[in-house]
C-alpha cells in the first residue's frame, strides 16, 4: 500500500556541532543495539534541547513583501535558508548519470525541471537517493518489506546517534524539481523524534513566517502528504501553502519514507503525526493554543489526518484532498473484507469537532469523488464547510495551472479565515 519515492526526492546533508559537514563516507560506524538502549533516556528529548521554540522568532527582518503571485513568483531554493539532514550514501557515477539524464516532465510526485538547474541548488552531486544498491525497485514485495525494515532500522540508530552528537541538517532538494516561490522567511529541516516504541525520528521540514507577519491568530498547517510523494517533491506546494495562507507551514515524512526512519506501515503513520502534533503543539504555536492547528490530509494523507483529528477535540481545523473512505473501498464497496480494512476515514469522521472542508476532483479515478462526497456528508451537520468539487480534475492535478492554483488559495484562505 505504501510506495515512497525511489530515489527519494530530496537529501539532508548533515553537520557536526561545529557546522562541519559530515561525509557519510567517513562516519564514525553506526552504534550497535546495546548502545543505543544506553543512550535512549538521554536522546529521548533532544529536539527540546535546541533551539525550536519557533514561535518565538524575535527577528527584525520586514516580512511585508510575503503575499503569494503564482503568476510571477519562482525563486531559487537557494534565496531560502535551509537547515536540514541526509541520511544514506552517494550514488555510484553512472547512477548519478542516469539521473540527471533522465525525463523533464511532470511526475506524480510533483512538477520536474530540467536536471541543467542542479547548479543552482550547490552541491548536489548525490541528491535524492539512500542507499542506491539496494535495488528496490527490481525486488518482490517480500523483498520490497523486508529491504524496507533494514533500511529503517539503519537509520533509526544514525538518527539517535546524530542526535547525541548535535547534529543539524541542510535540505537539498531534487534538482530536476520546480523552484519554489521566493519565500523571506525562514525554512529549517528537522528530525522528530524518537517515538518511544518504535525509535523512529521524523524528517519534516519547516516554513515559518518572520515574526513581524505573525499574531495571536497565526495558523499552523500540518500537512500528510500523498502516498508516492515526498517533502522534497511536495516543497513547492509548502512555499505556496505558507505565502498564500499566511501561515506556517510543516510537511513531513513517514517512518520508512525519504529520511524518516522506521519502516512504512499505517499503524506507524499514526506514529509519526502524533510526533509532529506535539511538536508543533509545543514549540511552534503560542500558549500552546490547539485551535490554532490545522491538518491538512492529501490522499493517503487522509488516514492519519483524520486518525488524529477524531481524537483532538481542540484541534483548529481539518482540510482533507482527494481523501478516500477507506483503504479498502478504493478497491470494493463489499464490506466481506471489513476485518482488513485500513485507514477507516469514513468511521472516524463523525468523531471530528472541528470545521471540515473537502477538496475533490470531479475526473478523479484513483480515489473517485464518490468517496470525498460521502466522507462531506458524514461530517456532523454543524462543522460541514463549503466543499471544492474541482471540474475537469482528477487525483493528483488539482492545483495544476494558474487559474486552479489561484482558486485553491483562495479558497483555503476562506476557510482559513473563518476558523477565527
Amino acid at each position: 500500500m505504501f510506495f515512497p519515492p525511489e530515489p527519494s526526492l530530496y537529501t539532508f546533508k548533515r553537520y557536526d556541532s561545529d557546522g562541519n559537514p559530515i561525509d557519510d563516507d567517513d562516519d564514525e560506524s553506526v552504534p550497535d543495539e546495546t548502545d543505543d538502549k544506553k543512550t535512549k533516556n538521554k536522546n529521548k528529548n533532544s529536539n527540546k534541547s535546541k533551539s525550536y521554540d519557533l514561535c518565538d522568532n524575535n527577528d527584525a527582518v520586514d516580512d511585508s513583501g510575503n503575499d503569494v503571485n503564482v503568476s510571477t513568483d519562482s525563486g531559487n531554493v537557494e534565496e531560502a535558508e535551509f537547515q536540514s539532514t541526509r541520511t544514506g550514501k552517494k550514488p555510484d557515477a553512472h547512477k548519478k548519470s542516469s539521473i540527471k539524464n533522465s525525463s523533464s516532465k511532470n511526475s506524480a510526485n510533483g512538477p520536474v525541471a530540467s536536471a541543467s538547474n542542479s547548479s543552482d541548488i550547490g552541491d548536489n552531486s548525490d541528491y535524492g537517493q539512500y542507499y542506491e544498491e539496494d535495488h528496490i525497485q527490481d525486488m518482490n514485495l517480500a523483498e520490497r518489506a523486508a529491504q524496507l525494515r533494514k533500511r529503517g532500522l539503519v537509520r533509526n540508530k544514525k538518527d539517535a546517534r546524530d542526535a547525541k552528537r548535535g547534529v543539524t541538517y541542510k535540505f537539498i532538494p531534487d534538482a530536476r524539481l520546480m523552484a519554489p516561490p521566493a519565500f523571506t522567511g525562514t525554512i529549517d529541516a528537522i528530525k522528530i523524534g524518537p517515538d518511544s516504541k518504535t525509535d523512529t525520528y521524523v524528517a519534516a521540514v519547516v516554513y515559518r513566517l518572520r515574526s513581524a507577519r505573525q499574531s495571536d491568530t497565526t495558523k499552523t498547517l500540518i500537512y500528510s502528504h500523498g502516498n508516492a510523494t515526498d517533502i522534497g517533491a511536495m516543497n513547492f506546494m509548502q512555499a505556496v501553502l505558507a505565502k498564500g495562507l499566511h501561515a506556517n507551514v510543516i510537511m513531513y515524512d513517514y517512518s520508512g519514507y525519504g529520511a524518516s526512519g522506521g519502516e512504512p506501515m499505517e499503524a506507524n503513520t499514526y506514529r509519526d503525526i502524533k510526533l509532529v502534533y506535539d511538536f508543533v503543539r509545543n514549540h511552534m504555536v503560542r500558549d500552546r493554543d490547539e485551535s490554532k492547528i490545522v491538518l491538512y490530509g492529501q490522499s493517503v494523507g487522509s488516514g492519519p489526518s483524520c486518525y488524529l483529528c477524531a481524537k483532538k477535540p481542540n484541534v483548529g481545523g481539518l482540510v482533507l484532498h482527494s481523501p478516500f473512505m477507506s483503504g479498502m473501498r478504493v478497491l470494493t464497496p463489499s464490506r466481506l473484507l471489513g476485518c482488513l480494512d485500513v485507514f477507516p476515514n469514513i468511521d472516524r469522521i463523525k468523531d471530528v469537532e472541528c470545521p471540515v472542508m473537502i477538496i475533490h476532483g470531479e475526473l478523479d479515478e484513483e480515489v473517485p469523488i464518490t468517496h470525498g462526497r460521502a466522507l462531506h456528508d458524514a461530517v456532523p451537520k454543524d462543522l460541514r464547510r463549503p466543499p471544492w468539487w474541482v471540474p475537469g480534475r482528477g487525483h493528483n492535478d488539482l492545483t495544476d495551472g494558474r487559474a486552479n492554483l489561484i482558486e485553491y488559495v483562495e479558497r483555503l484562505s476562506r476557510f482559513m479565515e473563518g476558523l477565527d
